[in-house]
C-alpha cells in the first residue's frame, strides 16, 4: 500500500525593506519641491515670456501665440484672455503698481493695457522689425524701454506714445533688458552680438553705454539683482553674475545647464522681510529641460527639477507662493507652495541661507522597543562599523566562456570584435593553458577563415608579430589539407605570405637605411 503524500512547509526568509536609493533631501530642496506642479497644456502654442503683478495677490500673464493670458495666483486658472495682437505676442511686462500691462508683438507694436478692463490704452509704433522685449522701470510709471531685431533699444514716454531716447550701442539682435531696481534712469540690455550693455538715460550720446560686458555667447535673457549692483545673463549653457560697480567683472559662471539657458529670475525664500538679502536664488531654465536654482551668495547650486519638454521661460511670485514655466510646446507648469507659513512662530527659519540645521530626532536607545526593529535605511552612527558590499565585476562574453572552459567559443567570440588587444590576451591565455593548438585544430572552415582573416591584419605589427607569426606557422602545418581543399582559404594565405614579403621587404630596407646613416652618426660624435 502506498504511502499518504505529505506536505512539507519551510521558512521563509522575509524579505528586507530595500535602501531608498535617492538621498535624503535638503530643507532647501524641500522647500522648492513643495512647490506642487499643475500643468496648464490648453495654449496649444509655445510660452516664451511670463510677468506677475507686483501688486497683491499677484496675478500673472503669460503670452502665447498671438494671444496674451491672465491666470489666478490662487486658482490657477485663466481668468481673461487679451486677442487683440496682429502676430505672435514676445515678451509681457506689468507697472510696478500692476495696474497696467505692456505687451510687444513681433509686427513691431508695442500696446498697453489696461488690467482691470484689458481695454487697450496705448499703441506705442517705431520699431521697423519684430520688438523682443518690453520693460516698465521699477521706479518709474510714465516710460517703457524696448529692444528689437532692428537692433535698437528705445526709451518711451507712454503717456505721448513717442520715444524720448534711440540708443544704438548693439550690432545685431536685441534680445532681452531689464531696468534697475536702485535707479529709474539706468537698464540693461542683452543681445546677440554677446554684449550686455549698461545704459543712462541722462547721458545725452545715445551711441555710447555706461558699462559693457561680454557674455561670450548670444545673450538670451539679463536680469539686475536685488542689490542693483550685480546683473545676471544667461546664454549658451552658462548663467554669469557681473559686478557693474567693479567696472563689470564677473563674479561667477554658473555652467550647470546642458543646453542654451533660454531664461532666468530672481527667487525668494520664504517672506521674513529681515532675512531677505540673504534668501535670494537664481532661478534658471534651459532648452535642456532642467530648472535649476542658483545660491550666488554661496556660488552654488542647490537645487534642479527635470521637465518633460524645453523650457523658455521662468516667473516667480513677490509673495514666494507660485511658480511658472512656459516651455515650447505649450504646456505651462504652474507650482504652488503647499500650506501656509507661520512667520510669527518663526516656522521659515530653517528657509534662510547659511547654515541650515534640520529640526533634531529623537535618539533611539536600547531601552526603546524600537530601537530593535532598525531597518536598513538607518543611518550608522559614527561608532558602527560599516561592512559594504562588493560591487559586481561585469565580465566580457569571451570571459565568461573562459571561466566555463568553453576555449573555442571564447576564441569565435572575440575574433568576432574589432579589438586585436582582447583577441592576443584570449589568444595568451589559452597559450597558458595549453588549449590553443587544440582549438585551432576545432575550428570548422568559416571559423579558421576568421581567423586566417586576424593574423593577415595583425601578424606584421610589431606589438603581436612575436605571437602571430608563430601561430601562423602552425595553423598552416595542422590543417594543410583543409586550406588545400578550399580557395577561400587559399587565397587568406596568398594574403598573408604577400603581406609577410612586403613587411620583410620593408624591414631590409630600413637595415640598409640604418647601416648607411650609422657611420656618420660615428664620425659626428667624435667631432
Amino acid at each position: 500500500m502506498a504511502e499518504p503524500f505529505v506536505s512539507k512547509t519551510f521558512p521563509v526568509k522575509p524579505k528586507l525593506k530595500p535602501k531608498p536609493r535617492t538621498p535624503s533631501k535638503t530643507p532647501e530642496s524641500k522647500y522648492w519641491s513643495s512647490f506642487k506642479t499643475h500643468p496648464v497644456d490648453n495654449l496649444a502654442f509655445s510660452v516664451p515670456s511670463l510677468a506677475f503683478s507686483p501688486s497683491p495677490p499677484h496675478p500673472f500673464a503669460a503670452a502665447h501665440s498671438a494671444s496674451l493670458s491672465l491666470f489666478s495666483p490662487n486658482t490657477l486658472s485663466r481668468t481673461h484672455t487679451i486677442s487683440s495682437f496682429s502676430d505672435v505676442v514676445s515678451s509681457v511686462s506689468f507697472r510696478s503698481d500692476g495696474s497696467l500691462l505692456a505687451a510687444s508683438d513681433l509686427s513691431g507694436l508695442i500696446q498697453v493695457f489696461d488690467v482691470r478692463t484689458r481695454t487697450p490704452l496705448r499703441r506705442l509704433k517705431s520699431h521697423v522689425r519684430p520688438v523682443r522685449f518690453v520693460q516698465y522701470p521699477v521706479l518709474d510709471k510714465l516710460h517703457l524701454v524696448s529692444g528689437g531685431d532692428d537692433g535698437l533699444v528705445k526709451y518711451w514716454d507712454v503717456a505721448g506714445e513717442s520715444v524720448v531716447s534711440e540708443l544704438r550701442g548693439h550690432k545685431d539682435y536685441v534680445r532681452c533688458g531689464d531696468c534697475s531696481p536702485a535707479d529709474a534712469n539706468c537698464f540693461v540690455t542683452g543681445s546677440y552680438d554677446h554684449v550686455v550693455k549698461l545704459w543712462d538715460v541722462r547721458v545725452g550720446d545715445g551711441n555710447r553705454a555706461v558699462t559693457e560686458v561680454n557674455h561670450g555667447k548670444p545673450v538670451q535673457d539679463v536680469i539686475f539683482l536685488p542689490s542693483g549692483s550685480l546683473v545676471a545673463t544667461a546664454g549658451g549653457n552658462s548663467v554669469k553674475i557681473w559686478d557693474l560697480i567693479a567696472g563689470g567683472k564677473m563674479v561667477y559662471s554658473m555652467e550647470s545647464h546642458n543646453k542654451t539657458v533660454t531664461s532666468i529670475c530672481v527667487g525668494r525664500m520664504g517672506t521674513q522681510s529681515g532675512e531677505e538679502a540673504m534668501q535670494l536664488r537664481i532661478l534658471s531654465v534651459g532648452l535642456d529641460g532642467y530648472m535649476k536654482v542658483f545660491d550666488y551668495s554661496r556660488m552654488k547650486v542647490t537645487h534642479s527639477m527635470r521637465f518633460p519638454a524645453p523650457l523658455l521661460s521662468i516667473g516667480f511670485s513677490p509673495d514666494c507662493n507660485v511658480r511658472a514655466i512656459g516651455t515650447s510646446n505649450g504646456i505651462m507648469y504652474v507650482g504652488k507652495r503647499k500650506g501656509k507659513e507661520n512667520v510669527e512662530s518663526g516656522a521659515n527659519a530653517i528657509l534662510g541661507w547659511g547654515n541650515v540645521e534640520e529640526p533634531q530626532r529623537r535618539v533611539l536607545k536600547p531601552s526603546f522597543h524600537r530601537y530593535f526593529h532598525r531597518g536598513q535605511s538607518e543611518k550608522p552612527s559614527q561608532g558602527d562599523y560599516l561592512v559594504m558590499r562588493p560591487k559586481k565585476v561585469k565580465l566580457a562574453e569571451h570571459d565568461k566562456l573562459l571561466k566555463k572552459f568553453r576555449h573555442k567559443n571564447a576564441l569565435i567570440s572575440v575574433l568576432g570584435g574589432n579589438d586585436p588587444e582582447k583577441v592576443v590576451a584570449v589568444m595568451e591565455e589559452l597559450v597558458a593553458r595549453r588549449a590553443l593548438l587544440k582549438c585551432v585544430l576545432n575550428l570548422d572552415r568559416d571559423e579558421l577563415g576568421l581567423l586566417l582573416m586576424f593574423l593577415l591584419k595583425n601578424s606584421t605589427m610589431p606589438r603581436y608579430s612575436s605571437l602571430l607569426m608563430g601561430l601562423a606557422k602552425k595553423v598552416i602545418d595542422l590543417r594543410l589539407e583543409d586550406i588545400r581543399a578550399c580557395d577561400a582559404l587559399k587565397g587568406h594565405i596568398r594574403n598573408l605570405k604577400r603581406s609577410v614579403d612586403e613587411e620583410i621587404r620593408i624591414q631590409e630596407g630600413l637595415q640598409e637605411i640604418q647601416g648607411m646613416v650609422s657611420p656618420l652618426l660615428r664620425i659626428a660624435g667624435r667631432r
